[in-house]
């Protein structure tokens, strides 16, 4: 089965795009020779989505980190260096 498809030809057969993407093959859909859009089944899209989710959550908790300028910023101990012989 087709996985890309003419502008044209996928609003014509909407509902072979529908169904090739429902049956977990994305279908990437060009304009003028330019991938455009790709259809997706929902189950793919929601996999998706909750991994976009994570990866925002992660990364605002990495965000959220103290910095050096921050009021709330942790304050650790100055270290004490030892004298190492060579």
């Amino acid at each position: 089965m087709r996985s890309q498809w003419a502008l044209q030809d996928a609003k014509n057969k909407f509902s072979e795009v529908v169904s090739a993407a429902c049956g977990g093959t994305p279908q990437v859909v060009t304009k003028r020779g330019v991938p455009a859009v790709v259809v997706l089944s929902f189950q793919a899209y929601e996999g998706l989505a909750r991994r976009e989710r994570m990866d925002d959550s992660f990364a605002s908790f990495l965000l959220s980190m103290p910095t050096d300028g921050d009021e709330d910023a942790v304050t650790l101990p100055a270290l004490k260096l030892r004298e190492v012989e060579w």
